[in-house]
């Protein structure tokens, strides 16, 4: 029933896309051309020819956004990254056509009117499906279009998967309750209930009650996932497999097929592929450069205030770990007396720290102290974006305390991350930190580093944490 429902809402939204591009297509025609908002000059086709134009428009855009994944299911897709998909069908569309326009040397077809297109559909498609999940969501939350699942196996997978759900109630699952072997039956884990052994599968399947079972057994008894699917494929319920090692493999696992042999790869970092490494290194570099250009005034005034302020050298240059655990000397402008090398090494800096100098401490916590890593940068020891780097004799300390915490030195370390614009900075938790280094470089993106320089311009610069 649940996949018959999904079919016929698939069916629906294609019409209805088919629907807002034909609309938006014709009111980006009638804006340009007659509504006299826009000026007509290079009208040298006729209508006609803007409309048969349309007849190859509709079914691209319709397989664009197949491509793009907007036909999936909505339960458990976010409204940024289905909106995030209509810009990039979108935007695909709009250069794809001009680009077919320049191929057959058709200047007089208007470029104008192709924005304004894209800029209708853009919101039309929006509006529609922002729309459609929230009717989704209404009818749910009174008891409709809901999945019934079984969990087999209690597991920290289990007990996670069950937390999930509760916080969302707007996908629509019910969790029927879990089978076990080894946890009495009646145990309850956030108001679900273990049924009954494993065997129970043999009873509760043929009654077709259930949209799905998840598997999600326990580390030690993985030995019996053969026989689980098994039985469970042959009542044909759809089956899913949530493995108990999460904290092991990351949320996008990197598979490989070895001649029909899957290869679950521990980890997978984007940023080894070669073209991806030397797209973030150039745009690391021009990225450098210009914010040298930028902002050369505000270094050279922060030079002239730090000499007037305090005796000592401009510029304070630390060793930090970098990529592949090799060290490098990290600058940044002076904001401390100038003190023996040894008595930094292991040292934090505190709250009302004396060493601290009156304008150290407001270059401090506005991030101005950073700005000589943009040399860093250019150098190759630094990037934009990416994990923070730490002293050595840090890095020594977490490597033990912290899982997994080696792995940020897979990339190099940036001026700005993930963890500092989520407000992980200066004394706060390294665990926490960790793992938003880990998300990062485990789904980097260059649109991932845009986002991240454009929430620093907003939530980074400020440092409430740094002394």
């Amino acid at each position: 029933m649940i996949k018959d429902n999904q079919k016929r809402l698939n069916r629906l939204q294609i019409v209805i896309d088919a629907f807002v591009i034909v609309l938006s297509y014709i009111s980006a025609w009638y804006i340009k051309f007659r509504s006299g908002f826009l000026s007509t000059e290079g009208e040298a086709l006729p209508s006609r020819t803007y409309m048969t134009a349309l007849v190859f428009i509709l079914p691209a855009y319709l397989l664009l956004y197949y491509f793009f994944h907007l036909y999936t299911p909505k339960r458990l897709s976010g409204r940024r990254y289905e909106l995030g998909n209509i810009i990039k069908a979108n935007g695909v569309g709009l250069l794809t056509f001009t680009l077919i326009l320049y191929l057959i040397n058709e200047p007089s077809f208007s470029r104008e009117m192709l924005f304004v297109f894209f800029c209708l559909n853009v919101c039309f498609e929006c509006l529609f499906r922002f729309a459609v999940r929230y009717f989704l969501n209404r009818i749910r939350s009174q008891g409709f279009n809901l999945k019934h699942i079984l969990l087999v196996g209690y597991s920290r997978a289990a007990e996670a998967y069950i937390d999930r759900i509760l916080a969302n109630p707007q996908w629509g699952y019910i969790v029927r309750g879990i089978l076990d072997d080894n946890v009495a039956h009646g145990t309850t884990y956030k108001g679900i209930k273990v049924l009954g052994r494993i065997e129970n599968l043999l009873v509760i399947l043929p009654e077709n009650k259930l949209d799905e079972i998840a598997i999600t057994l326990s580390l030690t008894e993985y030995y019996k996932l053969e026989q689980i699917v098994d039985m469970c494929e042959k009542s044909g319920v759809h089956t899913k497999f949530i493995p108990d090692y999460n904290n092991i493999i990351p949320t996008k696992p990197y598979t490989e097929d070895l001649l029909g042999l899957p290869v679950v790869n521990i980890r997978h970092v984007p940023l080894s592929e070669n073209f991806n490494s030397i797209v973030k290194r150039a745009f690391d570099l021009v990225g450098a450069f210009l914010l040298i250009i930028l902002f050369s005034p505000v270094m050279l005034l922060i030079c002239l205030l730090i000499k007037l302020t305090s005796p000592g050298p401009l510029i304070f240059k630390q060793e930090r770990v970098g990529q592949h655990n090799r060290t490098f000397w990290m600058y940044k402008f002076r904001s401390m007396d100038v003190q023996p090398e040894n008595s930094e090494k292991k040292a934090w800096t505190t709250k009302d720290d004396p060493r601290v100098t009156g304008f150290g401490r407001f270059i401090r916590q506005t991030s101005l102290d950073e700005l000589p890593q943009l040399f860093n940068v250019i150098k190759g020891d630094m990037s934009l974006v990416g994990p923070r780097p730490e002293r050595p004799y840090f890095v020594e300390k977490f490597r033990e305390e912290i899982p997994r915490y080696m792995i940020k030195h897979q990339v190099r370390p940036g001026l700005t991350g993930w963890a500092q614009v989520n407000g992980y900075r200066g004394d706060t938790s390294i665990k926490r930190r960790i793992d938003y280094d880990l998300y990062y470089i485990e789904n980097w993106t260059l649109g991932f580093d845009f986002k991240i320089l454009f929430l620093t311009v907003f939530k980074g610069f400020i440092n409430k944490n740094a002394y």
